[in-house]
């Protein structure tokens, strides 16, 4: 047994101090529908709602002699220090960009209580970091990165340590979120060759892949921060130095808005909560059918931190993504009748989810911004084709990110 091996299974058993080990459970929709035994590794179910209390736990418990520690996080890894704070005795102070929403401030005060002490500083996540490093340094603590150290490294892999016991052996494949590359490297090390490791990132967050790409970390030039959870612009040097190796076809990136397939999948069918980067793993199955066929697949669910907030525009992106629902610019002449007549070409199973007309009185037309929600994708092709018969002018705008974000 190697080193690294030891020492996870060191950290697995310190943790059952805190909270027991999360369900491997077999999902029978999911094994059903790919031909194969599909586990889920419930992280999403440990008592911060995600797998970063692991790498805390183990971080912390090797640095016993401090008791001042600092972290730069908006989400799961604040959560995870501050709850380990409180169980430790120990003070941590964090700090967070000063547009985290309220409930994610809310609940890393209620995990931390009296020892943890939050600092809103910078609109964007580098500034925070900087604000945090700087502070730590000054004050003489110990600063927690989420990903980029070797005892939280090690602490993660207590995941693949329980995945082992749990199933009474290693699984064939095992379908992993990447982020900042702390859990994912950490598992791969445990596991070694025995297992097939498969990344997940999303498009918007693919550092792993661009790291790959060029030999060594590289910072991405633009972050999309809807799947937080594994938005990360740089993956870290230490899990890198794991992951180098790593084939390319075996990392995966997921558009944004697939992914909210899965999370409302998860939520309405099988009751179970996801945030967008806890259902990565549980979107990509689609992708590796051939690959996984008749094998034992376990897909770690990294975190149900979600904010219900979030869910009509979940619902929106999945529409959108799947093909029912379209938005586009109508150019619709101003005379009685036509709005009418547009009306008329619309379809039985075709809705009008949003309408928006400002008349120019100094025009013949008129611009409209009309949101169409329909039961199946191939209802749009005889609309459009209507449209294009009875002459009117329109711009599908659904896919225009840009138009997107100010209109939709």
């Amino acid at each position: 047994m190697t080193n690294f091996r030891t020492q996870a299974k060191a950290a697995e058993a310190a943790m059952r101090d805190v909270f027991p080990p999360t369900p491997l459970q077999r999902n029978e929709l999911l094994s059903q529908r790919f031909g194969a035994d599909i586990y889920l590794k419930r992280e999403d179910l440990s008592p911060v709602r995600s797998y970063k209390i692991r790498g805390a736990l183990n971080a912390m418990r090797k640095q016993a002699g401090k008791d001042l520690f600092v972290c730069a996080s908006a989400g799961n890894h604040a959560q995870g220090m501050a709850y380990m704070c409180r169980q430790m005795g120990k003070k941590g102070v964090i700090f967070m960009p000063v547009t985290t929403p309220q409930q994610k401030i809310q609940k890393t005060r209620m995990f931390g209580g009296d020892t943890v002490e939050i600092h809103l500083i910078g609109d964007y996540f580098d500034d925070t970091l900087k604000a945090a490093q700087e502070w730590c340094a000054q004050e003489g603590g110990y600063f927690l990165s989420p990903f980029d150290d070797a005892d939280v490294i090690e602490g993660q892999a207590s995941i693949a340590v329980e995945i082992e016991a749990q199933l009474g052996k290693a699984p064939d494949h095992v379908v992993l979120p990447v982020g900042g590359g702390g859990m994912s490297s950490g598992v791969v090390q445990y596991f070694g060759e025995e297992v097939h490791a498969l990344f997940v990132e999303p498009r918007g967050g693919a550092c792993l892949k661009a790291a790959l790409e060029a030999g060594h970390p590289v910072p991405l030039g633009h972050v999309d921060t809807f799947v937080d959870g594994a938005a990360v612009g740089r993956i870290g040097a230490q899990p890198f130095d794991i992951l180098r190796n790593v084939p390319l076809p075996d990392v995966l990136t997921l558009p944004e808005d697939r992914i909210c397939n899965t999370i409302l999948e998860m939520l309405n069918v099988e009751g179970i909560v996801l945030e967008p980067a806890g259902a990565l793993a549980v979107e990509a199955l689609g992708d590796l059918r051939t690959w996984i066929k008749g094998k034992t697949v376990v897909c770690l669910t990294s975190g149900g931190n979600f904010d219900f907030e979030r869910l009509p525009e979940v619902k929106e992106r999945a529409q959108r993504y799947s093909g029912v629902k379209k938005y586009f610019l109508l150019r619709l002449p101003q005379r009685p009748g036509a709005l009418k007549e547009f009306l008329n070409i619309l379809g039985p199973e075709d809705d009008i989810a949003r309408f928006e007309y400002m008349k120019k009185s100094a025009r013949n037309f008129g611009s409209v911004l009309i949101g169409i929600e329909t039961k199946r994708p191939e209802n749009f092709a005889p609309l459009f084709a209507q449209l294009d018969a009875a002459g009117f002018t329109y711009t599908d705008i659904t896919s225009d990110e840009t138009l997107a974000q100010f209109v939709i």
